[in-house]
């Protein structure tokens, strides 16, 4: 297996992490990875990119990911970017953090491959009663690639949150990830 996922979103939604988690798990799991963002200018709001590529073997590739096996994209106000299907073959996956339907994702992006949405942000507002969807988004991948397991997603969300935000909003960071993980369609 060699997987490589693209994540899209802006400056302070936590693309990096999200990234960062899903390797982390891999890595629990006894799998080779590689994780790292692309910045543009450094602020709040300003698109941003991270990379994310699991495999079984030792990764030797040292590059973007211009091929992208998944792209998942955090902030649906970059569907109308071109930049968010580059490279992603009909073979692909798209799961993006949207509230209508993949049909609606379709038109807006022309992918032809599988469109998977979940309606993160609702989730994360419900849940962690922030609008913060990173935690959801890496659910809704799980649950469409199986990648990792969502034991090793939960335990990574509290290795890297918890001294960072504390347990209770770790705990609520892991339920929005089990929610997507359930909600997410295509």
């Amino acid at each position: 297996m060699f997987v490589e996922v693209r994540w899209h979103g802006r400056g302070g939604q936590g693309v990096v992490t999200a990234s960062e988690l899903l390797a982390g798990a891999a890595l629990a799991e006894g799998k080779y990875l590689q994780a790292f963002p692309e910045f543009g200018p450094e602020r709040m709001g300003a698109p941003i990119r991270a990379f994310t590529r699991i495999s079984d073997e030792p990764i030797e590739i040292h590059s973007h990911v211009y091929t992208p096996d998944v792209v998942v994209v955090l902030d649906p106000t970059l569907l109308g970017n071109p930049m968010i299907t580059e490279g992603l073959s009909d073979e692909g996956k798209l799961i993006v953090n949207y509230p209508g339907t993949a049909d609606e994702v379709r038109k807006t992006t022309k992918f032809m491959g599988r469109i998977y949405v979940v309606d993160a942000t609702k989730i994360a507002v419900e849940t962690i009663g922030r609008p913060i969807a990173n935690t959801c988004c890496v659910g809704a991948l799980v649950k469409v690639t199986g990648l990792v397991t969502m034991d090793q997603v939960e335990a990574q969300i509290r290795k890297m949150l918890q001294t960072k935000i504390g347990e209770k909003a770790t705990e609520a960071n892991i339920q929005a990830s089990k929610r997507a993980y359930k909600e997410v369609a295509s």
